[in-house]
């Protein structure tokens, strides 16, 4: 879809200010509504950006849009209880994000030349850290991120610094030198066994995971993505495992391992389809 129209565009700032009236009035008159707090809403937000993104990996859009509202309410709500506490309102959030995306996009509002978007994320980055006074360009990685995404973040970081693999051979042969260490420990029997050779093995095994994600980034894949894609691939097999035994008359903890395998078997055999 190309830019609005001065018409949609219109109507875009009036239904963003019909939301602001509805919140309004929720706020005064919803007894839910006047209870909520800013950590009341917390684990509600999280809960919406989950759903969120489940509809864009269904590449559901009618869905989506469902939940792009409910995320919009939530950062609206957050902005409404700030203002009843003097802080600050929604008009200096957005006119506080407008002035961070000019700031950081000096090859559009400024005389930076960036070419390539590689450039823009090293510009994007450096810019970041002055901004944001950090001492460390890996200070502005959430502590509280799931470790896959916080590693592709602390990687993507490193990389806009100039710190970086040149090739993805040499990635490559990263994983299969952590691999080896990895496998190392189990050379003498399992890990359990031991409690200090438990934690090496854990330690390895991170390592390994982290030289893995670097691979895919390396790679062009997106491994939160690609591994998100084998969750659901592993359910639907695995439900169809339990749908097809239970319509011929088992009990799935009855079943032998060799025949659950073959009903995974046809499982595969359809979803390759």
């Amino acid at each position: 879809m190309e830019n609005p129209t001065p018409a949609r565009q219109t109507e875009q700032l009036a239904a963003f200010g019909r939301l602001l009236d509805v919140l309004d009035r929720l706020r005064a008159e919803c007894p839910w509504d006047r209870k909520q707090t800013l950590e009341s809403l917390r684990h509600l937000t999280i809960e919406e950006t989950y759903e969120l993104s489940d509809a864009i990996i269904r590449h559901d859009l009618p869905d989506l849009q469902k939940e792009l509202g409910d995320v919009m309410l939530h950062l609206v709500f957050y902005a409404k209880i700030a203002s009843e506490q003097g802080a600050f309102d929604i008009a200096d959030v957005l006119n506080d994000q407008c002035e961070k995306l000019i700031f950081r996009h000096p090859h559009i509002y400024g005389d930076v030349q960036a070419d390539t978007e590689e450039e823009v994320k090293r510009n994007w980055e450096q810019l970041k850290l002055r901004e944001k006074g950090n001492t460390s360009v890996l200070g502005g990685v959430p502590a509280s991120l799931p470790a896959l995404i916080k590693a592709m973040r602390i990687q993507e970081k490193a990389r806009g610094a100039g710190f970086d693999w040149e090739k993805p051979e040499q990635v490559w042969q990263k994983v299969q030198e952590e691999l080896a260490e990895f496998g190392a420990e189990f050379a003498h029997g399992p890990a359990d066994a031991d409690t200090a050779r438990q934690e090496r093995a854990a330690a390895e095994f991170g390592d390994l995971l982290f030289s893995l994600i670097n691979f895919a980034r390396h790679a062009g894949i997106n491994p939160e993505e690609a591994l998100e894609r084998t969750n659901r691939k592993f359910i639907q097999r695995f439900q169809y495992l339990e749908t097809e035994s239970a319509r011929e008359g088992h009990q799935l903890a009855d079943l032998t391992l060799a025949q659950m395998d073959r009903y995974w078997e046809q499982a595969k055999q359809l979803t390759r389809q």
